[in-house]
């Protein structure tokens, strides 16, 4: 089983990262572009067969070690 785990910031906490990005968009003539916002994907391969136990499992490990989750929203999806 094949899954998502997008760890995002959340609304109102500065993304100094974000904003480099959007300025190095600038600069290389891409116009149109008003925000960036930077985040992060984990795909995760797993044995387990349960599509619910596996969102748990995933969950946990989401708020316990790939999110900053005082900062940070995620969200858990199985793909495949």
């Amino acid at each position: 089983m094949k899954a998502r785990v997008t760890v995002t910031l959340k609304n109102g906490v500065l993304d100094p990262q974000g904003k480099a990005i959007e300025g190095a968009l600038g600069s290389l003539g891409f116009s149109g572009v008003n925000g960036v916002r930077q985040g992060k994907v984990f795909d995760i391969e797993l044995t387990a067969t349960d599509a619910d136990a596996a969102k748990t499992e995933l969950e946990a490990m989401a708020a316990r070690l790939l999110a900053n989750t005082v900062i940070e929203n995620y969200r858990v999806e199985i793909v495949g």
